[in-house]
């Protein structure tokens, strides 16, 4: 890029230090921009007493003078989305992206890269809806109105490192002083009172403007594009090769499933770099086009007999490509069961299902565009068509299921909706799911190890960076690979393959991130050796270190994170907020803490953190210490709930590290037990 147009973008993110533009006004859209997907009205309704209270609180970010001018548009909004976006206020002078750090208008290069972070979140290329502030989800949002979005950049540009940014559920409370080591920012997203996190809830509080669902890395401005689900999926879909089918070699086999259009999109990727064969169904054409277009996808298919033709020429030849098929994957299953031969040897489904009234799962018997209006106009019929659908949906992954199919649960609520809906989803015990979820079956066993989705992202926004840092991991998980614990060696040996092969896998989607799975020992060192790069300029700008929520001790989710805690804690969510409040006074540089997650409102207690390394000793210390915490939490909370390989990986935490004392369980005897009772 020339040096003029860089300083033409610098003159326009200047504007970011302004706050919200207000003199003039911004021109107000005509209607909304066709070139991107747009959210669907959201479900709920208010009474007039509770629109009144959501306009006023709208008109609080504005001066009186312009509520004459501001209200009845915001009515409009709220009438026509069940929800206040503020649309006037989205920024148009300049592209919505991730720049180089030294673009941005701050005072410390802290608040540059959580800038950076939040415009990535909202890139048209990385959001699902980017002009609703959804990153991903169907609803999990980085801000709830463009109000706020101007207003958490301006005190970004402001802020020192004597300050912290407080963000209630999307709205930045203030700067409060506090100290160079403190976060320079603490989110909250949905936290309510516990009685009061019904779905309804949700969507009379979000409707109001008091709370938002911020998803995982929405909200807490950590999403990286597909690449995290690719990485998850491809070493979920490895993981249930050697569980299920006794093999690493997946030629010929077939993966199948549903959604391509935000994390599910990964999905066709992550299988063909697992040797499979993926096969998607898909009922947005823009969703599925755009991942062809990425080259996620390789072939396209738009009826039922020809995606199985595809997929049978596939397993005939034993080649590793991706199929999609463009409508609704019940469909599909239906046509399935129909088949002589079983031809799908693993499934699952990434609908967005903690959604699943308000766009996050389409019906079978009705188009996406009417099943869009009857959404809106008629929300009781559309959820009697949902749960039928997914009656049917249950009934044949079971047919197929009984034939040799192993299919799992992707900790996105679905056989919960299945469950609610009345399909035959239950054991024979009455007292679970006949499906386990992923974590519970194929991955728990990995986080309890202490293996989980580390990641970074180069704010130089350089190629060469991040190409640098894929050596440096790839040297480090080799070199721990070889002395690593035999329960370790496996993990360790996936994600080397993983990190050598990313570059020509091509697998970045705005900002130059990296993900892989590991432990303990290869986060810090990993940190610690992009951070001396940084120091000696191999590195020529600050790394962002980060991880999903979705990790060893982010997340407590009875249905998918904790699903393999048997103890009777898999409900308790201490592990989660005692995993915010140790990042944040171990050094983090922001710290997120979210009701919900991938599972829904209600379901599931989830944070994460941002940790700048600026090639600073300080930068070092923080990093060491504030990632061992990451994940000793989760394996000493595993570890306390019986789980073997929790046990041993803290046992060995404790030999490395001697200011470590854990408390492990002394196991009871299964037989005195049964003699109890």
């Amino acid at each position: 890029m020339a040096d003029g147009a860089n300083e033409e973008i610098k003159q326009a993110l200047a504007s970011l230090a302004r706050g919200i533009p207000l003199e003039p006004l911004p021109e107000r859209p005509a209607g909304l921009d066709a070139s991107v997907p747009h959210a669907p009205k959201r479900t709920g309704s208010l009474s007039v007493k509770e629109k009144k209270l959501a306009i006023a609180n709208a008109l609080r970010y504005f001066p009186s003078h312009l509520h004459a001018v501001l209200a009845p548009e915001f009515v409009q909004e709220l009438e026509t989305y069940n929800h206040i976006y503020m649309y006037r206020f989205r920024p148009t002078h300049y592209e919505m992206k991730a720049y180089p750090i030294d673009y941005y208008p701050a005072k410390c290069h802290q608040a540059a890269a959580i800038m950076l972070m939040i415009m990535n979140n909202l890139d048209r290329r990385v959001a699902q809806f980017p002009h609703e502030l959804v990153t991903y989800g169907g609803n999990g949002c980085v801000f709830q109105n463009w109000g706020q979005f101007h207003l958490v950049m301006y005190y970004l540009s402001q802020i020192t490192e004597e300050q912290t940014l407080v963000m209630y559920s999307g709205h930045p409370l203030g700067l409060f002083p506090s100290h160079k080591d403190a976060p320079r920012v603490v989110i909250s997203n949905g936290m309510v009172i516990p009685n009061y996190s019904s779905k309804g809830d949700y969507d009379r509080m979000n409707a109001l403007g008091v709370t938002m669902y911020g998803q995982m890395t929405a909200g807490s401005y950590c999403y990286i594009g597909p690449q995290g689900i690719v990485h998850g999926t491809t070493i979920t879909v490895l993981n249930a090769g050697r569980k299920y089918l006794g093999t690493s070699d997946l030629t010929g086999k077939v993966y199948l499933t549903s959604g391509l259009g935000g994390m599910s999109g990964a999905q066709a990727k992550a299988a063909t770099i697992c040797g499979a064969i993926g096969v998607v169904a898909e009922i947005d054409r823009k969703a599925l086009e755009k991942r062809h277009e990425q080259g996620w996808v390789v072939e396209k298919t738009e009826t039922v007999a020809e995606c199985i033709a595809a997929i049978k020429k596939a397993r005939a030849d034993k080649i590793s490509t991706s199929i999609a098929y463009l409508g609704n994957v019940v469909d599909l299953w239906e046509a399935l069961v129909l088949e002589e031969e079983n031809i799908v040897e693993l499934a699952s489904d990434q609908t967005s299902c903690h959604n699943v009234y308000n766009g996050g799962y389409y019906p079978v018997q009705l188009s996406i565009e009417e099943a869009n209006e009857v959404m809106t106009n008629d929300p009781a019929r559309f959820k009697q068509l949902v749960q039928e659908s997914l009656r049917r949906q249950i009934a044949a992954i079971n047919t197929l299921s009984q034939r040799g199919m192993k299919f799992w649960d992707y900790g996105n609520s679905f056989l919960l909706e299945c469950q609610r809906a009345g399909a035959d989803v239950m054991n024979a015990e009455g007292d679970g799911f006949r499906y386990p979820s992923y974590v519970q079956d194929i991955m728990g066993d990995i986080f309890s190890l202490g293996f989980g989705p580390f990641r970074w992202v180069c704010t130089s926004g350089l190629e060469q960076d991040l190409i640098t840092t894929d050596q440096i991991a790839a040297q480090i998980l080799q070199d721990l690979g070889k002395i690593a614990p035999v329960l370790s060696q496996q993990q360790y040996a996936d994600n080397y393959k993983w990190i050598v092969q990313a570059h020509e896998n091509k697998l970045v989607v705005g900002s130059q991130a990296r993900i892989l799975y590991a432990d303990t020992n290869g986060r810090v060192a990993i940190a610690l050796a992009i951070n001396e790069a940084i120091a000696s300029g191999k590195i020529s700008a600050p790394v962002v270190l980060s991880r999903d929520h979705h990790d060893v001790s982010g997340t407590d989710s009875p249905y998918r994170e904790t699903s393999n805690v048997y103890d009777g804690s898999s409900f308790c969510a201490d592990m989660a907020t005692q995993n915010f409040v140790g990042d944040a006074m171990r050094g983090a540089t922001w710290v997120a803490l979210h009701n919900g997650g991938g599972v829904g409102f209600g379901e599931a207690v989830n944070g994460g953190f941002g940790l700048v390394l600026d090639g600073g000793e300080d930068a070092a210390r923080r990093a060491k210490l504030m990632l061992g915490w990451d994940v000793y939490n989760g394996i000493s909370r595993r570890a306390w709930s019986r789980n073997s390989n929790a046990i041993e990986a803290v046992k060995e935490a404790m030999k490395s590290d001697p200011l470590l004392q854990v408390t492990l369980p002394n196991l009871a005897d299964s037989q005195l037990l049964d003699s109890l009772f």
